[in-house]
């Protein structure tokens, strides 16, 4: 791991994993289009899936010399958003940001084996363990018909790239259906990738052509802070409710996580119990866990399990030459 990210030397060749600086002499694998996971600059040859570079366009990043293919590296779905991928290379599997579980259009990841795992582990604690997503539409859908009942319109929040398209296509079919101009074109965006999603309009179309004033209604919209402009007017104005979709509504721990009227504990990451079925389906002799809590997921991973497994932390590049 080096300040640049996580820099693998095999067999004489330089492989980035979601560098934030590009290597100019290397494979720089981006993994997906998250902005905490996009590099900075171009630089090399950038390696991702061809949904990751057209979203990466879409967020002001183009990729200079980017390839979908290149010989000894196998690109493998990770189910986190349209287009995530893990990278497989010289038995090493790099999961990227990884999810194992069905939600909408998006199919969990399937593992490969490997000798060298390198995991994300944002949620590896054991509370964080997710309810099915049947439980969770059942919920969602008794809670929107509640408020329908009421006339009172409901804003559905998650992130812009992922969430909020998985939102969409779950609870699509309630009407009349809006969209925060952000999701909207994020979701042309998925929709000319072959993603079936419903049609609907921007929510300034829809403000200033007067159809919010016809309630109640639903609204997909990006995760933001209660004390946004856009969702005091919409509250103000409208008396909209929200309900946020966020993995840490799990816990109790993470105020960040229930910043909502309701908090719907969703993720397009793995919980505890998956990461666990992750690291012991890939058969992996060697683990290292980053992004999230790493130390106590490694923890777990050596006592529980007795799988050899440590964080990858900044200066322990000599594991990997």
């Amino acid at each position: 791991m080096t300040k640049n990210g996580i820099l693998c030397e095999v067999n004489g060749k330089r492989v980035c994993l979601d560098p934030k600086n590009t290597d100019t002499t290397g494979v720089n694998f981006v993994s997906h289009a998250h902005a905490d996971h996009l590099p900075s600059k171009n630089g090399g040859t950038i390696l991702s899936s061809i949904e990751t570079s057209e979203i990466a366009n879409l967020r002001g990043f183009k990729m200079e010399n980017h390839v979908e293919s290149l010989d000894d590296f196998s690109l493998i779905d990770s189910g986190h958003i349209l287009g995530a991928r893990g990278l497989l290379f010289d038995d090493i599997f790099y999961t990227g940001d990884i999810c194992t579980r069905n939600r909408g259009f998006l199919q969990g990841a399937k593992i490969p084996k490997c000798k060298t795992l390198i995991t994300e582990c944002t949620f590896g604690l054991p509370e964080f363990v997710f309810p099915k997503m049947d439980e969770i539409q059942k919920q969602v859908n008794e809670l929107i018909s509640e408020l329908y009942g009421k006339g009172i319109p409901v804003i559905l929040m998650g992130y812009q790239l992922g969430k909020a398209q998985t939102i969409t296509q779950l609870f699509g079919h309630w009407g009349p259906l809006y969209f925060h101009d952000s999701v909207n074109e994020m979701n042309n965006l998925h929709q000319k990738f072959g993603v079936k999603l419903k049609d609907g309009i921007g929510h300034s179309e829809a403000q200033k052509s007067g159809l919010l004033e016809k309630k109640p209604w639903i609204m997909v919209a990006p995760m933001m802070s209660s004390k946004s402009k856009f969702i005091q007017d919409m509250k103000s104005k409208y008396g909209a409710v929200t309900i946020g979709f966020s993995g840490w509504a799990q816990s109790t721990k993470f105020s960040f996580g229930r910043r909502t009227d309701y908090s719907i504990p969703m993720s397009d990451h793995c919980d505890f119990n998956e990461l666990v079925d992750l690291v012991v389906k890939s058969g992996a002799e060697q683990v290292y866990t980053i992004h999230g809590f790493v130390e106590e997921f490694a923890e777990h991973l050596k006592k529980k399990l007795g799988i050899s497994a440590q964080p990858l932390l900044e200066n322990s590049l000599d594991e990997f030459t």
